[in-house]
C-alpha cells in the first residue's frame, strides 16, 4: 500500500480532477510564512461529500496522507503535505446553499470565501462578521479557528459556527450540531472539530451565524503617547462596557510602514484604529464616550469616518499590514507570529516585544486585536543570513514563552500547524496527552494532515 497506489485508484475516481502537473503541486506546496516549499504528490479537486467521502476512504485503505486546502492563506504551514500525499482542494466546492434570513443563519460549502458570502448576503440585510483580513476560504477559517478585526464584538470562528458536516478520517460522513442556537445534546463535536486544523476530518459543510447589518457604523483614528497608553484605553473602554465592533493597536513602526506603502502621513506614535455599529444614536454616544476615555491617556488627533468609502479605506490599510511591514525593507523577506494574553498584561506583552526586536536588532512591527488580548509581530530578515534568521527564530521563541508565562497562549487565531508544535507540552501539560488520545481514536492511522499540531509522542 503507497501513495501511488493511491494516486492511481483516485485517478480511476476523479479523471482530470486529479493532477500532477509541477506547477499545480508548486502551487499546493508554497506557503505565507517562511516554510520551504513543500508540494503534495498529487492534487485532487472533489465537487461535493460524496467524492470527499471516497477519496478519503481510498487514501485511508492505502495509508495515503490527506491534507485539506482552502486558498492557501494560513500563516503556520498548516495546508503543507509535510509528509507526502494528496492535497484535497476544496476550492470547487464553492456554494452558498441556503440563507435562512428569518433565523439568521446560512448553510455554505467549504470553499465559499467569506468576501464571497458577503457579497451574496448583501441584498438580505444580514453578513458574517468574522473578518481575518485575507479572503480566506470559510472551510479553512473553521479549521483554523480563525478571528480577526471584529471579533471583540461577534466572537471567532468558534462562536459563530453552528454545526458542520465532516468526513471523518475511515470516509463516514457526520453531522455535528444543528441550527437551533443552542443544545446541551451530547458532547460538542463542533467545537471539537473547529481549530482541529483538518487533523480529525475533513469540514464538508457548514451552517454560520449571521448578524444585521448595522443602521450606522462609525470609524476613527488616535494616537497616543505610548503603547501602555492606548492599551489602559482599551482596558478602561471594555471595562465601561462600550460595545466596540473593532479596535486595532498599531505600534509607531507599523505606523511607519502605512506612511511608506499607502502615501499617508499618520504621525509616527502608537494608534488605535477603531469601529462602533449601532443605530445613528447609540454611535454618537459611544464614539462620545470613548473620546472621553481616550482623552483621560493622552489620546488626540482623532480623525473619524462615517462615510464607507473612507472607512473601507481605513480597513484595507488595516488589512494590508502585510505590505506596508515590507515595504520597510522590500528587499527582505518577512513572516508574522502572534501570541494572545489578558488583556491587563497587554501592555507588558507589546513592551516585552519591543525590547527584544531592539535587543536582538530586528525590524519588527506590532499590529494587535488589543480588544481581545491579540498582537502580531511582523519580522523582516535575509533567508540567506543564517545569523540573522537565528536572531528571528529567537524572537519568536522569547515571545512564545513569554505569552505562557503570561497566562496567555502561543497563538490567539493563527493556529498551530507546523510552525509552534514545540510550545504545545509547555502550554498544555497532561492535558496535550488526551489530544493524542483524540486524534488516535478519530484518525487511527494518521492519515489527516499529518505532522500537524501535535508534537512527537517520543517516550
Amino acid at each position: 500500500m503507497t501513495i501511488e497506489t493511491a494516486i492511481d485508484a483516485l485517478g480511476d475516481l476523479l479523471g482530470q480532477r486529479l493532477t500532477t502537473s509541477g506547477a499545480i503541486l508548486r502551487q499546493h506546496g508554497e506557503n505565507e510564512a517562511y516554510y520551504p516549499l513543500t508540494p503534495p504528490d498529487a492534487v485532487v479537486f472533489p465537487e461535493n461529500t460524496a467524492e470527499v467521502a471516497e477519496v478519503v476512504k481510498i487514501c485511508a485503505a492505502h495509508d495515503c496522507p490527506v491534507v485539506a486546502y482552502g486558498t492557501g492563506t494560513s500563516l503556520e504551514g498548516h495546508q503543507l503535505a509535510v509528509q507526502g500525499g494528496i492535497s484535497l482542494d476544496l476550492s470547487n466546492m464553492n456554494m452558498v446553499l441556503r440563507v435562512n434570513t428569518e433565523d439568521m443563519d446560512v448553510v455554505v460549502q467549504p470553499g465559499v470565501t467569506r468576501e464571497q458570502l458577503n457579497d451574496d448576503l448583501r441584498a438580505t440585510g444580514l453578513f458574517f462578521p468574522v473578518d481575518p483580513g485575507a479572503n480566506a476560504s470559510l472551510g479553512g477559517m473553521a479549521a483554523t479557528r480563525a478571528s480577526g478585526t471584529t471579533a471583540v464584538r461577534y466572537g471567532t470562528m468558534k462562536e459563530n459556527v453552528m454545526a458542520l458536516e465532516v468526513v471523518m478520517a475511515d470516509g463516514r460522513i457526520i453531522r455535528t450540531g444543528s441550527r437551533a442556537r443552542k443544545s446541551s445534546a451530547g458532547y460538542d463535536l463542533t467545537k471539537l472539530m473547529v481549530g482541529s486544523e483538518g487533523t480529525l476530518g475533513i469540514i464538508t459543510e457548514l451552517t454560520l451565524k449571521l448578524q444585521g447589518q448595522p443602521e450606522a457604523v462609525s470609524a476613527a483614528t488616535c494616537r497616543f503617547p505610548s503603547i501602555k497608553d492606548a492599551v489602559n484605553t482599551v482596558i478602561a473602554t471594555i471595562q465601561s462596557g462600550i460595545p466596540m465592533a473593532r479596535i486595532e493597536l498599531i505600534d509607531a513602526m507599523m505606523v511607519r510602514g502605512f506612511n511608506t506603502a499607502d502615501g499617508t502621513s499618520l504621525p509616527e506614535a502608537p494608534h488605535l484604529f477603531i469601529e462602533f455599529h449601532g443605530s445613528p444614536a447609540s454611535v454618537a454616544e459611544q464614539s462620545a464616550q470613548f473620546g472621553e476615555i481616550a482623552a483621560d491617556f493622552g489620546g488626540n488627533g482623532f480623525k473619524w469616518a462615517t462615510k464607507a468609502e473612507d472607512r473601507n479605506a481605513l480597513w484595507k490599510m488595516r488589512h494590508n499590514a502585510y505590505y506596508a511591514h515590507k515595504a520597510l525593507a522590500p528587499e527582505l523577506r518577512a513572516l508574522a507570529t502572534d501570541i494572545c494574553v489578558p488583556i491587563s498584561r497587554l501592555a507588558e506583552a507589546i513592551e516585552f516585544a519591543t525590547t527584544q526586536s531592539t535587543a536582538l536588532d530586528l525590524t519588527v512591527t506590532i499590529i494587535g486585536h488589543v480588544g481581545d488580548g491579540n498582537f502580531h509581530c511582523a519580522l523582516s530578515f535575509d533567508p540567506d543570513d543564517a545569523a540573522q534568521f537565528s536572531r528571528v527564530q529567537d524572537f519568536m521563541h522569547r515571545l512564545a514563552q513569554k505569552a505562557i508565562a503570561l497566562s496567555g497562549t502561543v497563538s490567539g487565531e493563527h493556529g498551530i500547524g507546523v510552525g509552534k508544535i514545540k510550545y504545545m507540552l509547555e502550554e498544555h501539560g497532561e492535558a496535550l496527552d488526551v489530544m493524542r488520545q483524540i486524534k488516535h481514536a478519530l484518525d487511527p492511522k494518521n492519515i489527516l494532515n499529518p505532522g500537524k499540531i501535535l508534537p512527537p509522542d517520543t517516550p
